[in-house]
Formats: structure tokens, sequence, C-alpha cells
């Protein structure tokens, strides 16, 4: 056997292939081909593989074919493969293969050498031998493959334990849905501009390195107008996951018993540490905080009344009066002014009214 690396949709894969003079093609198992997302093709025809006898192996009917960029060692390739139920292997290079590559195996040193015509012009890199593994150990490294993919995909999963036989596990609304839903194990009203806490009947564990967020679902918050507080729940949290519901309609809501109530977000997160210093780095933001982003600085100037009464009649200028308080150190707008005679009626020393009564 020899080590060869597939190229997947997503990624390459590594792994030890059958070198079969007795293959009459050269086979990949439809299991291997969906679990790693090797694409495959619809077979012109279907055909069926048969033994020496005449009668057909268990590995067919060929219905698909698999074109996977290949490499063994510097060789490198795409190789078409007949995509079957191979009991034993993942790979199997055939006769196709060995016709087309002409091989030379050192059976003594376990030597695999391709330097064919064709292999020199367009397949190789650099050297053209690479060495043959026994098959005994070739199939315990593809154990060792497939266990460490299976258990990698097993860690991403999040664990969930039923507190009550009646609950409802969770489940994703669609095949890429950002999370699976959440559903109440109880019934429960909830009153117009209220908040509830609601049971799911269920616990967690998500995966390491990673917490979890309760997120509202879209239809819930248009057409019940309910929204989710407090939604974030700590890796080490192992209770019952409740869900704060606050209904900010006019209408009171009514749960049942198995709403899909909430989506449950599986986010990555950065276990750090904290610890005190004296300072920290400035930035040009400082300590600006609310409402400091987005906005533009106001130009303020000092002008004469005779300048402001030419300004302000501008038809493309809103003019307003500004008014600044040293005691409580801010400027507020006083008010808008739509022409001379408003802005006398809305001066200092007259009493204050609205913007709306003082437009025409």
């Amino acid at each position: 056997m020899v080590m060869i690396g597939l190229q997947g949709t997503t990624r390459q894969i590594t792994i030890n292939a059958m070198i079969d003079s007795g293959a009459t093609e050269d086979f990949i198992d439809n299991g291997f081909c969906s679990k790693y997302n090797i694409r495959t093709t619809q077979a012109k025809t279907i055909r069926e593989v048969y033994l020496a006898g005449g009668r057909p192996r268990t590995i067919g009917p060929i219905t698909h074919t698999a074109k996977v960029p290949m490499d063994i060692g510097t060789h490198t390739e795409f190789a078409i493969f007949q995509v079957a139920k191979l009991p034993n292997h993942e790979v199997i290079l055939g006769m196709p293969w060995l016709k087309q590559h002409s091989p030379r195996i050192d059976w003594g040193k376990g030597k695999i050498t391709v330097e064919s015509e064709r292999c020199t012009t367009w397949c190789l890199k650099e050297s053209p031998t690479v060495s043959a593994i026994p098959e005994d150990e070739a199939r315990e490294e593809n154990l060792k493959v497939e266990f460490s993919v299976a258990q990698s995909k097993k860690d991403q999963q999040v664990k969930v334990k039923k507190l009550d036989p009646q609950a409802k596990i969770l489940t994703r609304g669609s095949a890429q849905a950002a999370g699976p839903d959440l559903y109440a194990n109880e019934c429960k009203t909830i009153q117009a501009r209220g908040q509830e806490v609601v049971q799911t009947g269920i616990s967690i564990t998500p995966p390491r390195g990673t917490y979890s967020r309760i997120a509202p679902r879209s239809g819930m918050a248009v057409t019940h107008q309910l929204a989710v507080n407090a939604g974030v729940m700590d890796s080490d949290y192992t209770g019952e996951i409740k869900a704060v519901l606050d209904n900010m309609g006019n209408q009171d809501y009514q749960g049942k018993n198995g709403d899909g109530i909430e989506q449950l977000m599986t986010e990555k997160i950065v276990e750090s540490d904290c610890y005190e210093v004296r300072t920290l780095k400035k930035t040009n933001r400082g300590q600006q905080g609310f409402g400091s982003t987005g906005t533009s600085k106001a130009q303020i100037c000092e002008i004469s009344a005779r300048a402001f009464g030419k300004f302000y009649r501008r038809p493309d200028t809103t003019t307003g009066i500004l008014k600044y308080s040293k005691k409580e150190g801010r400027i507020s707008l006083e008010s808008v002014n739509i022409s001379t005679e408003l802005a006398i009626k809305s001066g200092k020393y007259q009493k204050q009214r609205k913007l709306e009564e003082l437009v025409p």
C-alpha cells in the first residue's frame, strides 16, 4: 500500500491506498467520499462489477465517478475513480492507474518508482520514488485517521441532557440554520409589557473553547413582539436552560408547551486572564463613550448681530440659538429660529414655548 493525498472540497485528506493489479478499475469508497466531501458525478451508464466466475460483486453497481486531485509523494495528478462500496479499503489503484504510470516496484525494499514518460512530463515535481507501506500497518493508520476525524467532529457537538422525559430536544429549523431551536417545557402566559422565565427541561455542555448564547427567533419577535434577555450561558453551567422572555407588545402572549421560543447559538471565546495595570494604551477615542461615534463636530463661531440677521435669512440654512451653561459645563439648543419675529418671541426674557407652537 502507498500513502496518497486526496483533495476534498474543504481540505486535503491523507490516506493509504491499495495498489492492486487484479482490480479492473480504480475505486474509491462511497462512504469515504461522503465523509470527506469528495465531489462525485453521476456515471453515464450504470454497470456491475463482476468476479472472475461471472458473478456480480457486492461493491457494485457503479453509479458515480469521482475526479479528485491526488498526490503520491511529489507525483501529482487528477485521478478518476469508480465510486463503490469497498469493504476493506478506502482507495484502490487498479489496472487503469498502473497502465497509465507503469510504476517500478521494488518488493524487497518496499519502494515504488513512477518515472514513465507521462509521469516525468506531467505528474512529477521532484523525486519519482515513494515508500510502500505494509498492508496491516497501512490499515491501522487509516483507522487512526478515521477515528481522529470522528472524534474531532464529536468534540464539536453540543451535549444535551433531558431533565424531563417530556422535554423536546434541540432541532434545527433548516440545514444551515445558525443555531438549533429551543422549546418551552411548560405553558406560561407573558402579560403585555411583562417578563417571564420559561423552562426548557434540558441542560447542555457546549464544546470546549465555546459558550452558549440564547438568541431571539425572528418569527417570535415579529409575530408576538417577544425579546430575549439574559442570553449568555457559561460553558461550566450544567443546570436547566431557562429563557427570560420579554413581551414588548400590547397583548398577552399565551405560551404553550413545545413552542419554539428561541435559538441556541454556540460561539467561540478566548478564555483570557485579567490583571491590573497602572495605565492603558492611549487611543484617539480616549474616554469618549456613549454617542461619541457616528457624529460630527459642530463648528461654532462668534458673529455680530448684523451678520446674524443676514445669515438666518438665507433659504439654505437653519439658524439655531445655543445656550452655554458654565455651571453645568454644557451647550444646549435653546431654540431654532425661523424668522426674526420668532427669535424675539422665543428669546431669553419671554415665556418658554414649544418649537411646534412657534412654527407657522
